[in-house]
């Protein structure tokens, strides 16, 4: 841990490139050795792929190994992929399991001690020192993001307020009356905290920051939230299969990218469809591969997110671990309407473009005997018209969707994450 006053909380924060290639390798090729010892499934994964684990090289040899994906953690639900014995285990936490058997990560002590170093990384590169405030709003339970956040803070030295989801006119107060500096949140339910604050017409003058995780955070929406809170927003990334909230990075104040912890992770940028490997600055699916972690370490986790390698060079901040561009899209979240692909982000971007339109929104994709349409449906000011909000789609997009205007507060609200595609089947 780096001292009180640094700008960096670990030193490997700003070691260098080389440094790093180095490190990467070594734990590269002793993380595939060690799964391969300690858990079957890993074991079998390598042997139909024809890897010798003993003569495996490291980076030189990445691409001889299995992908795996979500559905390798469902096929072995719920710890099959576990290298360690529970009676080694700490903690656990899960996806919500909502499109299919949910995705369970187990966590040894020396786990959780890296998920700790690396949110507090993120924390220190928000600007968060000893002593500060810091709300933690996502929930604590199943879901990692609560616990992720608490255990970066505790490992960080802040002053926890861990009120956890809902009740937002608590959350307010409370912010209010202990003087929150930082605040940790789901993207949307920021919005939430907005509109109840003018509602209360309570002003949060400690407030510095806001780390937002767990959806996809826009740069339109970023800049709504923070000119409506007069706070800086940082933009933090981790999964379940990567150990949790934070795991990968956040951006740092040159808001650049996100600075993603490569003495932790092995980033690749693969073409969805081939697999086969990005140059830096081309969109394709992020492939990631712990090398660190011990109850169950993903080794070329297929994540399903889209982005691209921004540099690898060494950032205003200080820090030379590589940046990503923020996720523009999941590949199964791809919608194809009238022969358009686009995602639910673009028309996020779209819409907060259009002076007078309000963050919430809503995606309707309706299904009429196999023919699918879509309407958005927007919270704008009066001066909004259906019109200027079809055109502007029209524009960005390419299509012309139906919709409504509704009046601010009218769309339905969510606690946590956000609502934001909405699938109906119309029979007539």
């Amino acid at each position: 841990m780096s001292t009180e006053h640094s700008p960096y909380f670990n030193p490997a924060e700003t070691i260098s490139r080389d440094e790093l290639l180095t490190l990467q390798n070594e734990r590269l090729k002793k993380i595939v050795r060690y799964a391969a010892a300690n858990n079957g499934v890993y074991r079998d994964l390598f042997a139909k792929a024809g890897v010798d684990v003993n003569d495996f090289n490291g980076i030189d040899d990445i691409q001889k190994l299995p992908i795996i994906s979500k559905e390798t953690f469902r096929e072995n639900y719920p710890i099959g992929l576990c290298c360690r014995p529970q009676s080694d285990l700490r903690e656990m936490h899960m996806s919500s399991g909502s499109t299919g058997t949910p995705v369970v990560m187990p966590y040894t002590q020396g786990d959780l001690l890296q998920w700790a170093d690396c949110m507090a990384r993120c924390y220190r590169m928000a600007g968060a020192y000893p002593s500060d405030p810091v709300q933690i709003t996502p929930s604590f339970g199943l879901f990692n993001g609560g616990f992720g956040m608490y255990h970066g803070a505790r490992l960080a030295e802040l002053f926890v307020i861990p009120t956890g989801s809902g009740n937002t006119e608590r959350q307010i107060r409370l912010a209010r009356d202990f003087g929150t500096k930082f605040l940790t949140a789901v993207v949307s339910y920021s919005i939430r905290i907005i509109e109840v604050m003018e509602r209360l017409n309570i002003k949060l003058p400690s407030l510095r920051a806001g780390i937002f995780g767990a959806e996809s955070l826009t740069d339109n929406m970023a800049k709504t939230v923070g000119e409506a809170m007069g706070i800086e927003v940082f933009n933090i990334y981790g999964m379940t299969e990567t150990g949790g909230v934070g795991t990968l990075g956040c951006d740092c104040a040159d808001h650049s990218g996100i600075h993603v912890w490569e003495d932790q992770y092995y980033l690749e940028v693969v073409d969805p469809i081939t697999k086969q490997p990005l140059p830096d600055g081309t969109v394709g699916e992020l492939v990631v591969t712990s090398l660190t972690r011990e109850a169950l370490p993903v080794i070329r986790f297929k994540t399903g997110d889209l982005t691209r390698i921004l540099t690898r060079e060494r950032c205003a901040c200080g820090r030379t671990h590589l940046k990503i561009d923020s996720i523009s899209g999941r590949t199964d979240d791809m919608l194809i309407i009238k022969g358009v692909n686009f995602f639910p982000a673009q028309v996020e971007q779209a819409l907060l473009e259009i002076p007078g339109v309000h963050p919430h929104y809503q995606i309707i994709i309706e299904d009429r005997h196999g023919v699918k349409d879509i309407r958005v449906n927007v919270e704008a000011d009066e001066n909004v018209t259906g019109f200027m909000v079809e055109k502007h789609l029209k524009e960005r997009l390419g299509f012309s969707p139906k919709g409504d205007i509704f009046a601010p507060g009218a769309l339905p609200r969510q606690e946590g994450k956000a609502v934001r595609v909405i699938h109906k089947t119309i029979d007539e």
